[in-house]
This record gives structure tokens, C-alpha cells and sequence, in this order.
């Protein structure tokens, strides 16, 4: 690659050929966001550019994320961002990678919360257990004036990356981070809202996932046990006595979980009726479970 002239145009058609070779599934998408990054354009600006030849540093930056991403190490982890929400979050190999099917889970948060500033609520807070890159919080926090947040999770190097996500958006005052197992963290507070996407896989058909997820991503961000519910099941008994007269608890679900789930949460004394929400795609995504 490095011997000849290496424009744009040519970049781009031999690393799709490439990406192809080793079966990338959006191979020539890939490229070009690879390349568009390393360019700092947007892929418009590949098209028109097509025939302008890359810098030397420019060229050998490319070939880092082609070797990187030709291995199934996922697009964010290479460029270490994901766009969620309309927001840019920081990601690394200790935290899961925000995926849009979540984005029903805050969508859900956003309109409680809207409906319990009408009703009268203040001083709204939330938490999010699990919280990864703290795309969840910040996500409801950013959208939600005057909110603040709770975030928790087990690994100290998840929770740093959610402290810097929490500064790189404007929202260090309005987000606590603590490291810790689930709720332990929080025993003695209250929340409007307590929001989860917890390891929802089965643990045997995590070794049958796409490469790129089950050689990279965090186990113990997927690992949801025997029949992927452990970790509801422990939340669903405790999170329902953290919640505030009125509030709700609501968590993402894995594929036909969802039923499971709800029965779950109905067992609490707390919690008087669910609700199942489906993403785009029809899927049941999230479940709700609503206090008096």
C-alpha cells in the first residue's frame, strides 16, 4: 500500500475488496468511515475529493483501522466513539457499544419523566444500573433540564469512561458515578425513574454471537446466565423499593424476554401494572413496571 499513489478512489476500492475478503458485512460503508475519519470530512467528501492522494500520516493512520477492523474489532472500538441520541460518546473495549435498539429504553425515560414535570414532580432523578458508557443517563439527563442521575457500574474502568463522557458533555454536576454490584450503591436513596439495559444473553449462545460482539465486547455486559434473567431478577427484586410514589422502573430485553420479564417485575408488591414497548423493527424491547 505504500509504494504507490494512494488517492482516495483507489483507497476506497481496495479496502472493500479487502474488507470483503474477510467477511465484513458493510464493507464498503466501512471504509468510507474509516476514511472519512481519518480525513476528518464527511463521506460526502470522499466523492467529490475521489482522485486527492492521502498524506503520509494520514495513509499510515488508514492502515491501523483497516488491520484493526479486517480482524472484527468493531467500528467504534477502532475510531473509540459511537454516536447515540444524537450524541458522541466515548467507547473502549471495557464498555458495551450503544446500540440504536436502546434508544427506545431513553425514548421511554424521556416522555415519564415530560409527564411527571406536568404533573407537578421536581427535582427528577434517575439511575442507571449497568451503565457502560453512561450513554443512557447522560442521554435522559441532556434531554431532560434540571435532571440528575445516578449511574453504577461494576467495573471501575466502565465507570471511568462514563466520568468522562459525563465531562466531555457538560453534565459532570448532574451525574454521579459509583462503582459497585448492581444497587448496592444506592441503598437509602429515591428515584423518579430506575433504567437498565443489564447482560441479557444466555450464557451458551454467547460463543454463537457475530465476531465482532463476541470476541470484543465485554462478557460480563452480555453474560445474563443460564436463561439470560439473572440480572432481572435481582433487580426486580430490589429496585421497586428505591422508586418514588409514582415512578417506574425500565429495562431493555433480549429476544422473547420480555413476557419474563414483566412477570418479574408484577411480583414486586410495589410495582401495580407493566408495560412492553417494541422497537422499530416490532421487536419487544423494553419493559416497564409502574408504582402507585
Amino acid at each position: 500500500m505504500a509504494d504507490a499513489v494512494w488517492t482516495i478512489a483507489r483507497l476506497l476500492t481496495w479496502t472493500t475488496d479487502f474488507f470483503h475478503e474477510h467477511g465484513i458485512e458493510s464493507p464498503r460503508l466501512d471504509a468510507e468511515v474509516l476514511l472519512s475519519a481519518v480525513l476528518g470530512r464527511d463521506r460526502m467528501y470522499l466523492y467529490v475529493h475521489f482522485d486527492e492522494p492521502l498524506e503520509p500520516d494520514e495513509l499510515a493512520r488508514f492502515r491501523a483501522y483497516v488491520k484493526e477492523r479486517a480482524a472484527h474489532v468493531p467500528l467504534a472500538y477502532v475510531l473509540g466513539r459511537r454516536e447515540f441520541m444524537g450524541l458522541d460518546f466515548r467507547v473502549t473495549r471495557d464498555t458495551l457499544i450503544p446500540r440504536p435498539d436502546t434508544e427506545v429504553l431513553v425514548q421511554c425515560a424521556l416522555d415519564f419523566l415530560r409527564a411527571r414535570t406536568d404533573g407537578g414532580a421536581n427535582d427528577l432523578r434517575i439511575a442507571d444500573i449497568g451503565t457502560g458508557t453512561g450513554a443512557i443517563a447522560l442521554s435522559v439527563i441532556h434531554y431532560t433540564e434540571g435532571a440528575c442521575a445516578d449511574v453504577v457500574d461494576i467495573s471501575p474502568a466502565a465507570a471511568a469512561v462514563a466520568r468522562e463522557n459525563a465531562e466531555k458533555l457538560g453534565l459532570t454536576e448532574r451525574l454521579d458515578v459509583h462503582v459497585g454490584d448492581l444497587l448496592a450503591p444506592l441503598a437509602g436513596r429515591s428515584y423518579d425513574m430506575i433504567l437498565s439495559n443489564p447482560p441479557y444473553i444466555p450464557t451458551a449462545d454467547i460463543a454463537g454471537l457475530m465476531p465482532e460482539v463476541c470476541r470484543y465486547e465485554p462478557h460480563l455486559a452480555l453474560d445474563g446466565g443460564a436463561d439470560g434473567l439473572d440480572i432481572y431478577r435481582r433487580l426486580m427484586a430490589d429496585a421497586p423499593t428505591l422508586l418514588k410514589d409514582g415512578g417506574a422502573i425500565a429495562v431493555e430485553v433480549g429476544m422473547d424476554e420480555a413476557e419474563a420479564v414483566a412477570v418479574l417485575a408484577i411480583a414486586h408488591p410495589r410495582i401495580v401494572r407493566t408495560e412492553i414497548l417494541k422497537d422499530l423493527a416490532g421487536i419487544e424491547r423494553v419493559v416497564v413496571g409502574y408504582t402507585q
